[in-house]
């Protein structure tokens, strides 16, 4: 059987890296790696391949940056004559990225079978581009990969018949338990003493310049609490530099450059808070037991909230400083032992591999 497998985002390489080494272990499993370069940034890419021990892509598409209609485009005009060329029997698309959508689309299209990891994932917010890609991902997918039972239920709900939903568990855990013990052990950037870890990289929150600046603002009021250490993705970078602000009046507040993947997580399992709007850092904090504040109005990961660590404090800064404070004076420190959501175990690779081999074997 010949699996293809698609990533364009740093997140994506988290997800394929388990299922690419559980489908490993099936001599019968021929495997093809293709890389759209959604991310072109060799810090939020070329960097994961290494740490996470991934093969180097088969096929590198290098479609670099656009809008969205424009990078969607490009991924599915370069991605058709590789299918065609390659002749896949499955092909396997992660998370919600625009490479996502566009890889589902051209599948559907030369009717080749298309399966969907992280699949069923609502906001129901129709304003963020990612949640228009999992819809449709879904629609077109004809192997729905779940990572918890509220994605069941979603996909139920738009009338995908139960015979193409697999609860599998989230393979971002996967990867986590993985490097988690080298991560325990690893020091960095100076983080001693009680920190908070941001992370902001949504157009929501850093393409609005006077909401970022205030959002900056009150980072900078946190920071005489406490230090805050706060990885700048490119493209919140460039915000930042547009804005032109200087935060030299705080030197407890560091702006750093993407980290290793390894290293972010050891920064995590540490935080004291993560104040974050990215949807993997939610789930990452759930299962470490780290308070987590996620500055969007809403989640496509509600079981962070019923079962995890996570609140929503929106684009409310009086809610992110008072939240903060609450979680900072009960003087909460990360648990070594956890009961994880149901599944997410650091096996839903092997479940997701498994699905796949037994289908191929009795069609």
């Amino acid at each position: 059987m010949h699996i293809l497998h698609v990533v364009g985002a740093r997140p994506n390489f988290m997800k394929a890296a388990p299922v690419l080494r559980a489908l490993n272990s099936y001599p019968d499993v021929r495997q093809t790696l293709v890389h759209t370069g959604q991310h072109y940034d060799a810090s939020m890419s070329e960097v994961f391949f290494r740490e996470l021990e991934m093969p180097e892509p088969d096929v590198n598409l290098g479609v670099g940056s656009g809008t969205h209609g424009q990078q969607t485009a490009a991924v599915m005009t370069a991605f058709e004559p590789v299918v065609i060329e390659h002749k896949p029997e499955l092909v396997l698309v992660y998370g919600d990225v625009n490479s996502t959508l566009a890889a589902a689309l051209v599948c559907a299209k030369l009717a080749i079978p298309v399966g969907h990891v992280e699949a069923g994932l609502r906001s129901r917010d129709r304003a963020m581009p990612e949640e228009i890609n999992r819809v449709l991902t879904d629609r077109l997918s004809d192997l729905l990969f779940t990572p918890s039972d509220d994605g069941d239920r979603n996909l139920l709900d738009e009338g995908i018949p139960r015979s193409r939903i697999h609860l599998v568990g989230n393979v971002m855990i996967d990867t986590l338990v993985r490097l988690l013990p080298k991560a325990k052990t690893h020091l960095s950037n100076g983080a001693n003493g009680r920190f908070a870890l941001v992370t902001l990289h949504r157009p929501s929150n850093v393409d609005d310049l006077v909401w970022l600046r205030d959002l900056l603002t009150t980072l900078a009021d946190l920071s005489d609490q406490l230090s805050v250490i706060f990885p700048v993705h490119p493209r919140t970078r460039q915000r930042l530099n547009d804005l032109g602000i200087d935060h030299s009046r705080s030197t407890r507040l560091h702006l750093l450059e993407p980290l290793p993947y390894v290293e972010f997580i050891g920064l995590q399992r540490r935080a004291a808070v993560v104040i974050t709007d990215s949807g993997g850092i939610q789930e990452e904090t759930t299962f470490l037991g780290i308070p987590c504040l996620t500055v969007r109005e809403n989640t496509e990961r509600p079981i962070t909230i019923s079962l995890g660590t996570n609140q929503l404090v929106g684009r409310n800064l009086q809610k992110l400083r008072d939240s903060a404070e609450a979680i900072l004076q009960q003087k909460l420190s990360p648990q070594e032992e956890r009961n994880p959501v149901p599944l997410w175990d650091g096996r839903a690779a092997e479940r997701i591999a498994r699905i796949i081999v037994r289908g191929s074997a009795t069609e």
